[in-house]
């Protein structure tokens, strides 16, 4: 049996949060009924998302169609645009004029901070209060109030797992194999026995799986992602600093080195562009993830052999966890109250959400009980990536799904503490420039330095010397003076 894509895409951790409010549904239906009993040809909306296109969207969207025209008087065109050419291609598109009504953004792919202040979005705060009621009583307010841009809303994030968390990951066959216990290990340094273990006993296995997009954990909340500045996760002074010098950072990328030089780690893993393959083949012990609940039973069903994790950091809310998908309104749509009461519908109402999801009923899926699915052949026509599509909260179970699973994500989404520059957005206009000269610096020495390959005590200064050169104190001295303004507003 074919799993529903639930993936934790990219390492983004992505996906789901907050509970399924029954009256929201509800209250949608009745709105919507209100909407498509009216007089009038039904409006077609326009929906861009991502995704590798699918042969049965159109034929899918026809049954998705024939549902909303009924609930509120609108038909569905939904455009599927493959991963690695979304952003460019949607870019274009916003900017030549290209007709449109929703599109999926994040804060990985059509970057939606960006583009939200390119004025590509509309805002919403009307829309959400009017059409939009049942979206603010599903999601935790966190995840609008996270996701605000200059302090307006424009998108609707999906209902997921709310906050990061990140985790050791372990091939469990070798753990069970030389009866190694997991218990203890949390920090990297715990690690070390271990990986010594398996360096000896299996030399055909790599001890920790590190690829070039590796990026170690260390307590700090990042001003832009993939930058090296950043203020502490966990305290409210604010302080800006540069990442590289922080003791935490040094420490963490000197045991680095030292997996590296004892062989744990490969040798060719600062330019190794994915390790996926790595864990298909099962040649592998430990490495580093971002989890979800019941994240391991996903794992072990995607590789085919057990898999097992323990926690490597609390689990904080973060911009990033936040946006990580969501669905906008464009800034040229004529129909934006129409598609509000779409979004609404789709992030409130089971039957809408599992159409676009899963597919027909009877073709691309079964049902095999109230809220548990079961795909057909036909499914491989309609692969969609949950993830993009909305509120995964009112998505149906499959077979091996845990009854509780959703219940497992609300207890998660609790634990979550807000990581210090929650609903904070740096403007890097009057620093773009410098931005770029520190952007082509970095890529000369992060990859290498967070795989351990290099020796941080000799190649930090030498980063350092480079960052300055390129403007990175300047681009410091905006974020702070932005951070401290952000912090002056803050209740």
């Amino acid at each position: 049996m074919k799993m529903k894509k639930r993936s934790l895409f990219a390492g983004l951790a992505l996906m789901l949060s907050a509970s399924v409010v029954l009256t929201a549904c509800g209250g949608s239906k009745d709105s919507a009924q209100d909407a498509g009993g009216a007089a009038g040809k039904p409006v077609e909306l326009i929906w861009y998302t991502i995704g590798t296109p699918q042969k049965d969207v159109d034929r899918v969207m026809e049954e998705v169609s024939k549902y909303t025209k009924e609930k509120i008087g609108v038909t569905v065109k939904m455009n599927m645009i493959d991963f690695g050419d979304y952003s460019q291609k949607m870019q274009v598109m916003t900017a030549s004029g290209t007709p449109m009504d929703i599109m999926f953004t994040s804060s990985w792919a059509f970057d939606y901070v960006q583009n939200a202040r390119k004025g590509a979005f509309m805002k919403i705060d009307d829309l959400l209060e009017k059409q939009g009621k049942g979206i603010k009583d599903m999601l935790d307010p966190a995840f609008l109030s996270g996701s605000k841009v200059d302090g307006h809303n424009y998108g609707i994030p999906a209902n997921k797992e709310l906050p990061a968390q990140e985790v050791w990951r372990f091939n469990k066959q070798l753990l069970d194999k030389y009866n190694l216990d997991i218990k203890n290990v949390n920090s990297l340094e715990s690690l070390e026995p271990l990986l010594k273990t398996i360096k000896e006993k299996e030399p055909g296995v790599i001890p920790f799986s590190v690829d070039k997009n590796y990026g170690v954990f260390v307590p700090y909340d990042y001003v832009i992602e993939k930058m090296p500045m950043a203020v502490r996760v966990d305290n409210q002074d604010y302080k800006v600093v540069n990442i590289l010098d922080t003791p935490e950072m040094k420490q963490t990328l000197q045991t680095m080195h030292k997996y590296y030089k004892a062989g744990y780690i490969p040798t060719e893993a600062a330019t190794m562009v994915s390790s996926t393959d790595v864990q298909k083949t099962g040649k592998w012990f430990a490495d580093k993830a971002t989890t979800q609940p019941f994240a391991d039973n996903l794992w072990t069903a995607s590789y085919g052999y057990p898999v097992v994790s323990t926690p490597a950091s609390p689990a904080y809310i973060y911009n990033w966890s936040v946006m990580g998908s969501m669905q906008a309104i464009s800034a040229n749509s004529k129909n934006p109250e129409k598609a509000m009461e779409f979004l609404n519908l789709l992030n409130t109402d089971p039957v809408l959400r599992n159409m676009v999801d899963s597919g027909i009923e009877g073709v691309h899926y079964k049902k095999v009980g109230d809220d548990v699915m079961e795909n057909l052949p036909e499914s491989k026509n309609y692969d969609m990536p949950t993830f993009s599509l909305g509120n995964l909260m009112i998505t149906y179970l499959n077979p091996t799904d845990p009854k509780d699973k959703w219940d497992g994500f609300k207890k998660f989404n609790a634990t979550g503490k807000p990581a210090a520059l929650l609903g904070f957005n740096f403007d890097p206009s009057k620093v773009t420039s410098e931005i770029a000269a520190v952007q082509n610096v970095k890529e000369e020495f992060w990859a290498p330095l967070m795989t351990g390959t290099v020796d941080p005590d000799q190649i930090i200064p030498q980063a350092d010397q480079k960052l300055k050169a390129a403007g990175l104190d300047k681009i410091m001295e905006e974020a702070q003076r932005q951070i401290d303004a952000w912090k002056a507003t803050k209740k």
